[in-house]
């Protein structure tokens, strides 16, 4: 997500806009308007057949009154959230949940082994976050509320869970973040893949994120190969919605993701920037002007919005030298 410094660092949140989208398959996404923005952050609304609703990927507190107003086109409440399903406990996706089991105390949320003890006490997680986001913690993520231990169950690869009669497949995807999975419904064809599927904003192109402090590029492939292996119908992206051209959006992305982490390798080798934020800055436009050879002015603003492409260049610097 955008840091300060980033394309976006001048936009304040806009007003209390959500909508719910339907997407099929007794699914929905709310989109939460983040940063005042159409399509940047997605949250998942499973209808479940024994009564209630799951949630993919919450989001950020900070947008929880989105998030409300989304359900409520819907005919929901919070207090209808009998699981939260998440991919991986960056801030964009998971600082909701603590929230959100408050009011829904029998709300299960599955999570990571390795994510599992930062929901539990986010304390280090928001120390680390606090270090980067300064100041506008509050205002992009909101207040990261511990979820009660009996609340969490933790997840791996080939697991299942299954929250009121519906059947997800659990397969562990890092490569992204170490506490990354995804979830398979065979029943509808459906794989909801947080960021291992990368953003693809409006039909435009799969771009990867690669913030710090866990990207790997190997572990990245393994995942997309793993994802596929379920041979999905469709995904869908928290950042943004659901595709169904699987083979052509893995190739994709994984094409960019090879570029972006070749352009980043040579930046540190190059003798034409004196400091890492030089690197990053260049690196930032260079993605930018990419993205916009492909889609209008606007929408790679949306791009740099949902990604935040001066965080991807330190993340993957942090890849190299630490190998």
């Amino acid at each position: 997500m955008t840091v300060p410094g980033s394309l976006q660092e001048d936009r304040q949140p806009g007003p209390a806009t959500s909508a719910a989208h339907g997407i099929g398959g007794g699914a929905a996404i709310v989109d939460l308007h983040h940063l005042g923005s159409p399509t940047i952050i997605g949250v998942g609304v499973l209808e479940l057949p024994e009564g209630g609703i799951a949630l993919v990927d919450p989001g950020p507190e900070a947008r929880l009154h989105a998030l409300r107003d989304g359900l409520a086109g819907r005919g929901h409440t919070l207090d209808d959230v009998r699981a939260i399903l998440l991919t991986h406990i960056h801030l964009d996706h998971a600082t909701a949940a603590g929230a959100i089991v408050r009011e829904a105390p029998g709300a299960i949320v599955h999570v990571h082994a390795v994510g599992a003890p930062h929901m539990a006490d986010p304390s280090r997680l928001l120390a680390s976050a606090g270090r980067i986001y300064g100041d506008a913690m509050a205002t992009l993520w909101g207040e990261f509320l511990p979820v009660p231990r009996e609340s969490l169950h933790v997840i791996d690869e080939g697991d299942a869970v299954a929250p009121g009669g519906r059947r997800f497949e659990v397969a562990y995807v890092p490569g992204h973040a170490k506490h990354h999975v995804a979830y398979y419904e065979a029943a509808t064809g459906t794989a909801w893949v947080g960021d291992v599927g990368g953003i693809r904003i409006r039909g435009g192109p799969a771009i990867p994120v690669t913030p710090p402090p866990d990207i790997d590029v190997e572990l990245w492939r393994v995942s997309m190969d793993r994802v596929m292996a379920w041979d999905p119908e469709r995904i869908v992206a928290t950042h943004f919605g659901p595709y169904g051209d699987i083979d052509a959006h893995f190739a994709e992305l994984g094409g960019e993701l090879e570029a972006w982490a070749g352009w980043v390798r040579e930046s540190l080798d190059s003798g034409a920037f004196a400091t890492d934020r030089e690197r990053a800055r260049a690196f930032s436009d260079w993605v930018a002007g990419r993205v916009g050879e492909r889609v209008p002015p606007a929408h790679t603003r949306l791009y740099g919005t949902a990604s935040g492409f001066l965080d991807s260049w330190w993340g993957l610097a942090r890849y190299w030298r630490k190998r």
